[in-house]
Parts: structure tokens; sequence; C-alpha cells
């Protein structure tokens, strides 16, 4: 994670508009103390890692752009993206994530691998982070209430953590769980949902190159409101597929029961891919609002099959979508 400046010294894009001025400062002068010698002992990587963190910020990552993976909409605007979350840890409101998210603590942090796999092992935040090279993407996720956002993830194929711990041929599924502490997440305490968060994959589905697992967003580590510091995007599928928090990927033979399957089965499948043609019992999903571009008065923009992710269209060949929803 590369805290970065551009060759003017003028702050790159974000850092004095989403970030306090002290906290941006300290960073500079953080920057100067390692510059002059100050600072001795461990990698500049860590050390900017840990400073950025104690600050309350959100550091720089080095990420190239994938252009094979990134829509050519419009950006979503850092404040909506950050200002508008389904994060039910944190409450049921879009505005609570952003305001309750700041008690989540996340480092230390440990993803633990298990169940059917030869190489079952536990990682921390940086052993993820330097797994696979990271790359921005730019997707678009569709929420199942019908809003979309057009946001520049960072990451790297799932596929990759995949192929490190070596699935057995049991392996049929894959199970994410999220964190679920009452003392950091007061969301935690309510029925909405069975805790911890749940939420699972076919094992194709898991190691198609645009399954996303995710450390970062436009540029820096993801902030806490948006399932710091790792989570699932998965493009093609409604938003609460993509876990967030994630404390424990297990491999199973099995497939798992979900948190909102098991809250709501007539309302959310398993699959929960993104279909216009299948409506949600209370609602169309034919259309949506994009969030920072359509008014509640305008005219909705028509959702897209798989979310306009055609690549996936195989993975589903000769199921019924309806009855797999």
């Amino acid at each position: 994670m590369l805290i970065q400046r551009s060759p003017n010294g003028v702050d790159l894009p974000f850092s004095s508009e989403i970030t306090p001025r002290e906290i941006y400062e300290a960073r500079r002068a953080f920057i100067k103390r390692v510059a002059v010698g100050a600072i001795a002992g461990g990698s500049l990587l860590e050390m900017a890692t840990r400073e950025a963190f104690a600050q309350g910020g959100n550091p720089k990552l080095a990420a190239k752009l994938n252009p094979a993976y990134s829509a050519l909409d419009k950006q979503t605007a850092y404040k909506d993206a950050t200002t508008y979350n389904n994060f039910y840890e944190f409450g049921t409101d879009k505005s609570d994530p952003a305001e309750h998210a700041h008690t989540l603590r996340t480092r230390p942090w440990t993803v633990s691998i298990e169940g059917e796999v030869k190489k079952p092992m536990t990682l921390d935040i940086d052993q993820l982070l330097k797994l696979a090279p990271l790359e921005e993407r730019v997707y678009r996720l569709r929420c199942v209430e019908g809003w979309s956002m057009v946001i520049p993830w960072v990451g790297y194929s799932l596929s990759e953590l995949i192929k490190k711990v070596e699935p057995t041929g049991n392996a049929k599924y894959v199970e994410f769980v999220s964190l679920a502490d009452k003392g950091q997440m007061p969301g935690v305490g309510s029925r909405v949902l069975n805790w911890p968060y749940v939420e699972g994959l076919r094992m194709d589905e898991a190691m198609h190159p645009l399954a996303l697992l995710t450390v970062g967003m436009y540029g820096e580590v993801l902030p806490k409101q948006n399932g710091a510091p790792v989570r699932i995007v998965l493009p093609w599928k409604y938003g609460f597929k993509s876990a967030k928090s994630i404390v424990k990927i297990r491999f199973v033979k099995d497939q798992p029961r979900t948190a909102w399957n098991v809250s709501a089965p007539s309302e959310y499948g398993f699959y929960s891919n993104v279909n216009p043609d299948v409506d949600h019992p209370r609602w169309s999903q034919g259309s949506e609002r994009r969030i920072g571009e359509d008014g509640f008065l305008a005219r909705k923009r028509k959702t897209l099959m798989f979310n306009g992710y055609a690549d996936v269209a195989p993975l589903y060949a000769g199921m019924d979508l309806k009855k797999f929803f």
C-alpha cells in the first residue's frame, strides 16, 4: 500500500476531499520522517500502513487498471459510494454504516481458509494483500432494492486464493463468513438476520475471473462501511451476495445456508443473479436507479441480464433461472 502524491506536489484526487485535513497532513509528516531516516526497521509498505490506520485514514493501494474487466459507465462519486450502503451489522438505514462503522477494528485481521482443501491456512490481511498482484476493476453493482452504482474496486480474482489452498474433489461450494462482534457492530444485536452473515457460491462461480477478492476501492484501502478489510465483489449478482468483512472461507460439499436465503427464502434465492425477468415478490427488478445520477422522479434505466456481464451465462446453461433464482 503506497501513500502517493503527484509529481508537482499536489495531492492526488480525493486526499483532501474525503480525509480530514489533520489526517492527510499527518501522512505527509510521516513520509518526511521516513525520507530523513527518522524511522528504522520494517518495510516502508508496512510502516505506511500502520501509520495510516493509526491516523484513521485509508492508505493508497498500488494497482493497475485491468481494462478487460472495467465498465465504461460513469463512476459513482466516492461520497455517494461511501455514505449510501447496506451493511446491516451497523444498522438497517443506508446512512448507518458510514455513521457507525468507525467502531470496526480492521487491524489485526485474519481470514481462515478451511474445509475441503489440501492446504488449509490462516492469512492475515497483509498476506492477503501480497498473495497476487492487485488490479483495479470498474464494476457495476446492482442492489436487489433497485439501485446501482459503478465503483472502481481493487483486488484480484478469487480464483488466485482458491488455487493456493487446493480444494479437494469434495469441494462443491465456497462459504464466506463475516465478522459478527456485538462490541464492534451494533447491528449484530438486532434480530433482522441470523448472525454471523453467511454467503456462498458454487465452485465454478467462485472460480470465474469476475469474482473479485476485494481489498480496496477508488485506489485506497476499503472504507470500513464498505466491508473492510476484505470482501467479495460479484458484479453479476445482487449486492448482498458480496460478503463483507470476511473472517472465514470454507470449502464444503453441500450448498451453504446463506443469510438472506434463510431469513426470507421466497424473496432471496441462493443464486441471486441479476435477472430482470424475475421480480422480487414486492417490487419489479426490470429497472434500476443509478445513485448520484438518476433522481427519484427521473425515468429509471433498464436492468440488464446478469447486470450486463454476459460472460457468466455459460455457468447457468440448461438451468431454469426462474426456479433457481
